[in-house]
């Protein structure tokens, strides 16, 4: 695989998860599943076949 293709098929994943997870977030916060006040949040990302572990964790302010 040329290093182009590895970077347009890694950069549509990411805009997968980013699209994605805005939405997911946005819906548990309009269904009220999501407390008032700042929302936790934390992602996980894993690829099958290595040992990678990479855990994003943040704080989303709630309107």
């Amino acid at each position: 695989m040329s290093e182009e293709a590895f970077n347009m098929s890694l950069r549509k994943f990411l805009k997968q998860v980013g699209v994605t997870s805005q939405r997911e977030i946005e819906a548990a916060v309009r269904s009220g599943k999501a407390e008032t006040g700042p929302l936790s949040v934390k992602v996980v990302l894993t690829a099958r076949g290595t040992d990678l572990n990479h855990v994003v964790e943040g704080v989303i302010e709630l309107p």
